[in-house]
């Protein structure tokens, strides 16, 4: 199965600083794209379809893809493990606090089944929108991640995912020399294929998606960009929620 997940911040001409919590970033220099050049992407690039929308939701912040997936797999409807394709101005891999040490080192030590405890990393404030994906990696959802960057995207990409040996990244395999200690009990971390679109006019999905996600993402947008979610939302069908 194949999940699209989508940020706001990427339809923009530039990457914004985070904003401060309850502020937007400034319009200038980050206007969103125009409505057409959206669609075109959606369409073409991505092949999705205002006539057959993918069931999903919009969220505030791009954490709420976990929450989404984690609803998904226990209602049986999202199989595990699942691809990513990411189309985000961010890896939102870990860079920044609070970063991946958390993770690889309270993370991975505990057996795979018990991992997915979401809602006590949230408690211990460890969880965020900048890390999500380094989580659902972390509990072996994902079995491969594609990057579809921004063109302004700055360099946000950790040092543990590799490279080939034409410098494009190429896998991410999680480990730290705390779990290693474990991986007698849980076994070593699978190499999940990574792939990094920095053009992407390069991006064509090989196949329909499953279920999408859309985050707003308000610190790292300007409020002009809003006027997209409209936009987006009609290649997506709202799931219930609890379903």
């Amino acid at each position: 199965m194949r999940v699209l997940d989508l940020d706001l911040d990427f339809f923009l001409a530039d990457c914004c600083e985070l904003a401060a919590p309850g502020e937007r970033p400034p319009l200038s220099g980050h206007e969103p794209w125009e409505e057409a050049r959206v669609r075109r992407f959606l369409e073409d690039n991505c092949g999705l379809s205002r006539e057959s929308p993918v069931p999903g939701r919009v969220y505030a912040t791009h954490d709420g893809s976990l929450r989404l997936w984690h609803e998904l797999i226990e209602a049986g409807r999202l199989t595990v493990p699942f691809g990513v394709t990411h189309i985000d101005a961010h890896s939102d891999l870990g860079i920044g606090y609070p970063g991946p040490g958390f993770v690889l080192n309270s993370v991975l030590p505990l057996a795979p089944e018990k991992r997915a405890d979401i809602d006590r990393y949230y408690r211990m404030k460890q969880l965020d929108e900048a890390n999500y994906l380094l989580f659902a990696l972390a509990f072996r959802w994902i079995d491969s991640l594609e990057n579809v960057r921004n063109p302004r995207s700055r360099p946000d990409i950790p040092a543990f995912a590799a490279k080939d040996e034409h410098g494009s990244y190429s896998s991410i395999r999680l480990s730290s020399f705390t779990s290693a200690l474990f991986e007698g009990r849980n076994g070593r971390e699978s190499e999940i294929p990574f792939r990094v679109f920095d053009d992407y006019g390069s991006y064509c999905a090989p196949g329909k998606f499953d279920f999408i996600s859309l985050a707003i993402s308000p610190r790292y947008a300007p409020k002009e960009a809003d006027a997209l979610v409209s936009v987006i939302a009609e290649y997506i069908a709202p799931l219930p929620e609890g379903n």
